[in-house]
């Protein structure tokens, strides 16, 4: 009936033949805009330009902490600095692209890690995201941006003055086995005397607690003064 209705010309019509046409032209309209509200629009503004990427699980922040806590933090430790974005490599002068067969060429972990949590971990590493303040191992922490400190985010402790500093950590984001019963992650700390190391962690999750299960040391990060032709040392 629409398409007999396109085909008509409004003029020379009878009163009848008027009333179907302008009907049918109304009818046609409210098809048209239903299926225009419809349709996705397009993305004008292009996303991520210039931006860290979000939607880090808040589940992920009880793996953080732990790492934190059990490799990092020490009794005189008053204030940790977090870079704000996730790196999304493993060795300090990495260019290319994360991949599956990177790591597993490396060996880690003796080869045990599942197939599956390395290419999540690949996948959720293809690009930086926004860390939150979400972390609770305990101390104080400042987020660091573009080499400088933000405003302070929470404070879990007691102020003091001139805290000794953990300086400074940097977190990738957490890739997961299909069954969500294994975890891997990366950190590296590097420490204003220049040293620093690169770390792969893996979890394993035992009923609904994560156990922090082994650590494998990417690379370290030697003093200059003491090796300034090769500073850094990779793991093998």
């Amino acid at each position: 009936m629409l398409h007999r209705l396109l085909s008509m010309s409004p003029w020379n019509l009878t009163a009848s033949e008027a009333c179907r046409y302008a009907a049918g032209m109304t009818k046609l309209a409210t098809v048209l805009v239903v299926a225009w509200l419809a349709c996705p629009l397009p993305v004008l503004v292009s996303a991520g330009q210039g931006d860290l990427g979000t939607g880090i699980p808040a589940e992920d922040y009880g793996l953080y902490d732990q790492v934190v806590e059990r490799k990092f933090l020490t009794s005189q430790t008053k204030l940790v600095l977090l870079e704000r974005a996730t790196v999304p490599r493993i060795f300090p002068d990495q260019t290319e692209p994360m991949t599956e067969g990177l790591l597993q060429a490396q060996n880690y972990f003796m080869g045990r890690l599942p197939t599956d949590l390395v290419r999540d971990f690949v996948r959720a590493n293809c690009a930086a995201s926004r860390l939150d303040a979400r972390f609770q191992f305990g101390v104080r922490y400042r987020f660091l941006s573009a080499g400088s400190i933000e405003e302070p985010e929470v404070a879990l402790a007691m102020p003091v003055q001139a805290p000794p500093v953990l300086d400074r950590l940097a977190f990738s984001r957490v890739g997961r086995t299909l069954r969500n019963d294994q975890a891997l992650l990366y950190v590296e700390n590097l420490r204003p005397d220049g040293t620093g190391a690169g770390l792969l962690v893996w979890f394993h999750r035992q009923a609904h607690t994560w156990i922090l299960v082994d650590t494998e040391v990417v690379w370290t990060l030697r003093d200059r003064h003491d090796d300034a032709e090769d500073p850094y040392s990779l793991r093998h």
